[in-house]
């Protein structure tokens, strides 16, 4: 007895168990939603809700946090034993920043919004790209663009500070060709009804 509970303690302070833990098959749509069956319906409702593509959540998702509910920036090097700062108050799936996800939760009216709640994730980040399709007038399945701003934010796109980041346009570009792939994927997995476009 006080071996299973020094184990279930341990799961919950590691992972959260089960609940939390990513999907094993990042790299395939279909193996995704197999596994995490809640995620179907939260993966149809955002793309629904905001007219994108659900291979486009993912992929943002997948890049963010690698499917991890617990994600944060690693801390800065601290002092003896003392761990640093973390870089950014970045969190969760999508990685919102605590102002961003302040001013989603004001604009969708989702005042119990968790970053650590895939639906939550899912929905603010079609949440975000309507609104730089609004704000920098990106093209909805522009999914590069769209990557771009969510990195620099609408308002630094249009100024273009990603042209001098070389690294932001390989990782945007990657962002793109994950996010084709899973519409291509979940247009044909079987037991899988998601619409590869809402547009």
């Amino acid at each position: 007895m006080r071996h299973l509970l020094s184990a279930l303690i341990a799961c919950l302070a590691l992972t959260g168990c089960a609940t939390t833990r990513p999907p094993t098959q990042v790299s395939d749509a279909c193996s995704i939603l197999k596994e995490k069956r809640a995620w179907r319906s939260d993966l149809r409702d955002a793309a629904r809700q905001w007219t994108v593509s659900p291979g486009l959540i993912l992929a943002f998702i997948q890049q963010e946090s690698g499917f991890r509910a617990d994600a944060k920036p690693p801390r800065s090097d601290g002092f003896l034993f003392v761990p640093g700062a973390r870089p950014s108050s970045a969190e969760g799936y999508a990685q919102a920043l605590d102002g961003t996800w302040n001013d989603y939760r004001a604009a969708t009216g989702n005042s119990g919004a968790k970053r650590s709640r895939f639906s939550d994730a899912a929905d603010f980040i079609g949440w975000y790209v309507n609104r730089s399709k609004k704000v920098a007038n990106i093209p909805v399945d522009d999914v590069q663009a769209h990557y771009l701003a969510y990195h620099e934010g609408p308002v630094g796109y249009r100024r273009g500070t990603w042209r001098s980041k070389a690294w932001l346009l390989t990782v945007s570009s990657k962002v793109a060709a994950n996010a084709a792939r899973y519409d291509n994927q979940l247009a044909r997995c079987d037991g899988v009804r998601l619409a590869t476009r809402t547009l």
